[in-house]
């Protein structure tokens, strides 16, 4: 018999680890090729995840719960074969590595803070760092002596994910506690961490967040450490697009068999936008700026939990309307039933979020890292508005909407950012009323 390990595979692109939620078989039991042995959670989304190899379960290398990097062992499987180990593609150690990611306390941030104060020594740092942890070590500047005496929660003392980012806040929320304070030759011990006391009643029910929730809550918090936002808006005269949709959308309807909504027409301008300012398309990546040849447009989807999730339509400036009505409405459905891959969900080089669909107006949505900008589509009202004719100014009812553009002012400044929104509602402005369906 010969027994083959089976690694946490690649669920998307810039997936690099997921949760192991449940194990599907149990040591012992028989399972065949391809068939599902257990469900993986990513930041992005659940998925089952198949055999390598059929042959019997012997050895579960990776509990539920455990957060697993992408490569690493996570099963031994024994397969019918000659008495040799088969061999996999081996992944260096970094990649091999299982974080628990284990919250901080307050109190555990001031030991982060005081340990990373400490004198340095001429210990040799032998210490395992994911990938992960030193990709952050390298975002926020943290050098390998500081990294090392910065205190680790998980497995054998290792630096978790977690540990990184409490470190990091800490050193933002109180930066002169990392250097310990020198008052008459003697070391002063740092102040406390500042905490928000909450008292709570009895009236009162306690939530525990869902496992999604707390992912965008941390992705939320990170986007706005990062980039610095800055907000432009712009007031559309979307009649056009009304008019004609509300000609066609019977027709569509039945020739398609489903609805034609607003949401196609705002992508096919954002896309139309984007070729003619292509440093809106971008992402940093440290001093650096790359620069992305596809248009992938992420489209904000809520969900009915109340959560968010954002399937993104690939090559988005090569759709026509209907293709992009087509492709949106099954990345919707399949998103509202959970039905989505992980690369559906990644790979978007910007983003639409319809906050008209929930009567507002306006709004100053956050940014999805490692994008640079999102653009949010308020609710279309009726309005009055100066109409200009040859025969002079006339107030006619027009259907209008504002449009909010938030943008990393680390690398769009507000005249690329102002006027890449201006032409998003240039292109909705001038939509024919001829176009054929």
């Amino acid at each position: 018999m010969a027994t083959v390990e089976m690694l946490m595979p690649k669920m998307g692109e810039s997936i690099i680890e997921g949760t192991i939620l449940t194990w599907l078989k149990k040591e012992g039991e028989t399972i065949e090729q391809d068939e599902s042995v257990l469900e993986v959670a990513t930041d992005k989304v659940d998925t089952e995840v198949p055999a390598t190899h059929g042959g019997v379960l012997k050895k579960i290398l990776a509990k539920e719960g455990e957060v697993v990097a992408v490569g690493a062992p996570i099963a031994i499987i024994e397969t019918e074969g000659e008495e040799t180990v088969a061999s996999t593609p081996s992944v260096s150690a970094p990649e091999s590595a299982k974080e628990e990611l284990i919250a901080a306390s307050p109190a555990q941030t001031q030991t982060i803070l005081a340990s990373a104060s400490a004198p340095s020594t001429d210990e040799v740092d032998d210490r395992f760092y994911s990938p992960l942890v030193l990709s952050i070590a390298k975002e926020e500047n943290i050098s390998k002596g500081e990294l090392a005496k910065i205190p680790g929660t998980g497995k054998d003392g290792r630096v978790t994910k977690q540990d990184m980012l409490q470190y990091v806040k800490a050193r933002v929320n109180a930066p002169a506690q990392v250097a310990e304070t020198k008052v008459a030759g003697t070391s002063v011990a740092p102040a406390p961490a500042p905490r928000v006391e909450m008292s709570i009643s009895a009236q009162d029910e306690i939530i525990e967040m869902d496992r999604m929730r707390k992912m965008i809550s941390q992705r939320m918090v990170d986007s706005k450490r990062i980039s610095p936002h800055v907000t432009s808006f712009v007031e559309a005269d979307v009649t056009n697009i009304v008019l004609w949709r509300n000609k066609v959308k019977d027709n569509f309807k039945k020739k398609e068999g489903e609805s034609l909504t607003f949401t196609p027409f705002f992508i096919q301008a954002v896309a139309k936008a984007i070729k003619d300012f292509p440093m809106i398309n971008i992402s940093v990546d440290g001093d650096k700026i790359i620069k992305r040849k596809d248009i992938n447009v992420g489209v904000a989807v809520a969900l009915p939990s109340g959560n968010l999730i954002v399937p993104v339509i690939k090559n988005a400036d090569q759709y026509n309307l209907t293709g992009l009505s087509k492709k949106i409405n099954d990345l919707a459905n399949r998103a509202r039933n959970n039905k989505l891959s992980p690369d559906e969900l990644g790979g978007g080089t910007y983003t639409v979020s319809n906050v008209g669909s929930f009567g507002n107006v306006m709004g100053t949505p956050i940014i999805m890292q490692p994008q640079v900008a999102i653009l949010a589509v308020g609710a279309i009202q009726k309005k009055p508005a100066v109409i200009e004719t040859p025969t002079g100014d006339v107030i006619a009812i027009r259907h209008k909407m504002f449009l909010s553009h938030s943008y990393d002012h680390r690398v769009v400044d507000g005249s690329l950012g102002g006027m890449f929104v201006r032409r998003v509602a240039d292109y909705l402005e001038a939509f024919d009323l001829n176009s054929d369906i």
